[in-house]
């Protein structure tokens, strides 16, 4: 059976949250006393404890009295747990002089953390909002939903610890606050069509820094829904010799159909497709290099805008003679 997707990595909500690690929630345990078992301790009204470790070293539970190192037993009847320790060749250890703490691997408590934040999203953000489309076109979830997210588990995090906690709060806030931008519209997803779809995006492909490149588009696509639009250096070389192609969609897939070939580079507006024009520049214009590559991705103007609310209508005005 498929699970419900994270929406963000451990390593996201570290970079949204820097301060993640101090927020592991182990408990020092203490009060250990002497039990008539040899090498055995006890600790009474801890509280529940479902792992222990021991200078951070991970202990194994046991449902009968531990009699190895490193083995507990917790007892909900009594509230107290026994645990069984010796230094590796056998000798005494006394638990009060090491590091004793109750809790959860850090790692798997973040995981958790993840997974609730990432369901709580999915309660807040609008329904009609496909979750299948919530990636972008790397096959990675957009980072208004990842920084969401990561922004919610640090919120529940740090409230674990103290729930009126003013960061709690910020955290929060901000959370709340991309929702609603993104409910209402007001901010976008990778797959939605905004306003300015038609003019086009730029992005690098294969590209050597400090050379000339795309800088600019002019226009707006008519005659096609979507595609990425491929250009890549022809000959390299300085302007007025460099030259540039590009290439379209067709039946068998994009960025298949030629449609400019070897047009050389002016440093002006020229022709890219869809009735867009593409314009190369660089503080350096002798340096246009062979097979750098980019792609333009691009929506038709006649193309609807999403919105959050789904409440957005397409009007056409028809003159009627009499």
């Amino acid at each position: 059976m498929a699970s419900a997707p994270i929406y963000c990595t451990h390593a996201e909500l570290k970079r949204v949250f820097p301060q993640l690690d101090e927020y592991d929630q182990k408990t020092p345990i203490y009060g250990w006393t002497t039990t008539d078992t040899t090498h055995q301790y006890q600790a009474n009204d801890t509280g529940l404890i479902t792992q222990l470790y021991f200078d951070g070293i991970e202990g194994t539970s046991v449902t009968d009295s531990p009699n190895a190192i490193y083995e507990f037993n917790y007892s909900p009847t009594t509230d107290s747990v026994q645990v069984f320790l010796t230094t590796n060749a056998g000798a005494t250890l006394d638990p009060n002089d090491i590091l004793v703490e109750a809790g959860e691997d850090f790692s798997a408590m973040v995981t958790q953390f993840r997974t609730d934040a990432s369901r709580y999203l999915d309660s807040r953000l609008d329904p009609k909002l496909p979750k299948n489309m919530w990636k972008n076109g790397d096959g990675e979830f957009d980072y208004m939903i990842v920084r969401t997210t990561a922004l919610y588990a640090a919120a529940f995090m740090v409230k674990t610890k103290d729930p009126t906690s003013e960061l709690a709060t910020a955290l929060m806030t901000e959370a709340d606050n991309n929702v609603q931008l993104l409910n209402e519209g007001r901010a976008a997803l990778s797959w939605q069509n905004t306003g300015d779809a038609s003019r086009g995006v730029i992005r690098d492909i294969a590209y050597n820094d400090d050379q000339m490149r795309p800088v600019d588009l002019r226009g707006r696509a008519g005659g096609v829904d979507y595609d990425l639009i491929k250009v890549i250096i022809g000959t390299g070389g300085a302007l007025g010799t460099a030259t540039y192609n590009v290439f379209v969609k067709d039946s068998t897939g994009l960025k298949t159909n030629q449609v400019v070939t070897e047009e050389v580079i002016t440093g002006d507006y020229q022709p890219l497709a869809y009735g867009l024009q593409i314009r190369f520049g660089h503080s350096n214009l002798n340096s246009a290099i062979a097979n750098n590559e980019w792609e333009v991705e691009v929506r038709g103007y006649n193309e609807e805008v999403d919105t959050g609310d789904l409440k957005g209508i397409k009007m056409t005005r028809r003159r009627h003679y009499l």
